[in-house]
């Protein structure tokens, strides 16, 4: 088996059309093989001075829309968007003066705005989350609430969320906050997974160590690079190379059933989509 054979999916990257390098960077993608891409608007601070109302969470989709349409014209495949909130905005909104129970019902306004793209056909998933970092227990019970929300409007719209959160192995009580809300575990994805992971769908970091434990396991899983299309930061987390040439490792090493599971099978039990129907060589 070639990568020409089978989809090449990137489930978690950015392109900031404002100060990144937008569509050059899904070309990049495409150059080494890769077909199709998750493109998730970038935290709103990098995109509008300040998302505190719902026509600002909209000025950030829009965006993000408009660069995953233009990255769909230079793939094979097709780019989705995937809109939400960055957990992270809970502490900037805090340090601007809002308690962590107004700021909790911005960060949930902009999670209705972002049901409302999927509800309509213009975006594929949610994301959502909690603080990867320390904080005290006032966010963090309003960042729970938060992400518990993103549960509940994903349940509604009928749609996957992306979950951005700390670091470790096992989220099964996430996973049972999500199916108390009425929606699926195989619909909720911790994007940065490791290989190994308990409750979500692990979308893992496209390193080899964690990709073999990935293998390993042999469960659902998808892979990524988090690339954040940032100038200041060229290449970080991982560049859009990474993914394919990945995938080219694990089929010259003899994982054609785990590349199929990553870039088939996984996408669609997640999101619901085909990635061997939307290809077009």
């Amino acid at each position: 088996m070639d990568i020409d054979d089978t989809p090449v999916l990137d489930n978690h990257l950015h392109l900031d059309p404002v100060n990144g390098r937008n569509v050059a960077a899904a070309e990049e993608f495409a150059s080494q093989g890769g077909t199709h891409l998750l493109v998730l608007n970038k935290p709103s601070w990098h995109l509008v001075e300040k998302a505190t109302e719902a026509e600002t969470f909209r000025e950030v989709f829009d965006l993000t829309v408009e660069a995953a349409t233009a990255a769909s014209e230079v793939l094979d495949g097709c780019a989705w968007p995937v809109l939400g909130v960055h957990p992270a905005l809970i502490s900037k909104l805090v340090d601007d003066g809002y308690t962590p129970p107004e700021a909790r019902d911005i960060m949930q306004t902009g999670l209705d705005v972002a049901a409302e793209y999927v509800d309509n056909g213009d975006a594929l998933a949610m994301k959502s989350g909690r603080p990867h970092y320390d904080v005290d227990d006032a966010v963090w019970e309003a960042s729970n609430a938060v992400m518990c929300h993103g549960f509940e409007r994903a349940a509604d719209v009928g749609c996957a969320i992306q979950l951005h959160t700390e670091g470790g192995e096992d989220f099964e009580t996430v996973a049972g906050w999500a199916e108390d809300r009425g929606l699926d575990r195989m619909q909720v994805v911790k994007h940065y997974s490791g290989g190994r992971l308990r409750g979500p769908v692990k979308s893992v970091l496209a390193d080899k160590d964690e990709l073999e434990i990935a293998v390993e396991t042999d469960e659902p899983f998808l892979m990524e690079t988090d690339y954040i299309d940032d100038p200041d930061r060229p290449g970080a987390v991982l560049g859009p190379k990474t993914v394919p040439r990945r995938v080219r490792w694990l089929l010259e090493n003899g994982h054609e059933d785990a590349v199929r599971t990553a870039h088939v099978e996984t996408p669609a039990d997640a999101y619901g989509i085909d990635t061997e129907a939307t290809l077009e060589r």
